[in-house]
């Protein structure tokens, strides 16, 4: 596996190609922990499973290259860098990240995208804005009051949750749920013993490993689907 930094416009673009060297593509989006050794094991994770990987510097204007650790004290750290993120801006840097990936010559065919949390958010963002060929977003705590998206979404999307998540309530998740019932593009997992972020792995205050597994297993089986 190889890894590179490109460049888009004035922020990096961390890059992971497969032991092939070329395959379709997944926009890895970013928690507010930044480009941490988490995101890190899930983009080397994607590309070991034959896709090439970018992961887009969200938190360039104002913290370039941010990554805290997974205690209290990042969390509170994350939250404060977080707070200054534009999110349409944000949104417009993930637009030209996707650009960028489907303009590589080692990117063959299908381009998608797999946000976590913040990234999770503006995975949906970007499936009702820059037409991906597929999109999982991991409980995006926007979500459930930008529902009015959903009638300019027409990829394939997968959302998840988890039902003890208190940023995101689960009646919030609930208006999800019945807002996705009848449209056939779009499925939604809710791992109901789980809370926030419970699929990163270097979080012990919300790594629910159970939940992790089931959820993961259901993301790349989708990716894998719809990309390849």
């Amino acid at each position: 596996m190889t890894t590179r930094v490109d460049s888009v416009g004035d922020f990096d673009l961390p890059v992971w190609l497969p032991a092939g060297g070329q395959g379709p593509a997944i926009l890895l989006i970013q928690e507010i922990f930044g480009l941490d050794d988490y995101l890190r094991s899930v983009a080397g994770e994607l590309a070991a499973a034959g896709f090439v990987v970018g992961v887009p510097d969200l938190f360039w204007r104002t913290d370039p290259g941010w990554s805290s650790a997974h205690d209290e004290a990042g969390l509170n750290a994350s939250l404060a860098v977080s707070a200054e993120f534009d999110p349409e801006l944000g949104l417009a840097d993930v637009v030209a990240s996707l650009a960028h990936l489907r303009s590589l010559p080692e990117v063959t065919g299908k381009a998608g995208a797999l946000g976590f949390c913040l990234g999770g958010s503006l995975a949906y963002g970007l499936a009702a804005t820059a037409d991906p060929d597929a999109v999982v977003s991991f409980y995006g705590s926007t979500v459930p009051a930008q529902l009015d998206l959903l009638d300019r979404i027409t990829c394939p999307l997968q959302f998840h949750f988890g039902g003890q998540d208190p940023y995101i309530p689960r009646d919030a998740v609930a208006t999800v749920e019945a807002a996705v019932a009848s449209r056939p593009n779009i499925e939604i997992h809710v791992q109901e013993q789980a809370g926030h972020a419970f699929h990163n792995h270097a979080a012990p205050m919300f790594h629910h490993p159970e939940a992790a597994a089931t959820a993961w297993q259901l993301a790349t089986t989708f990716l894998t689907t719809h990309l390849h």
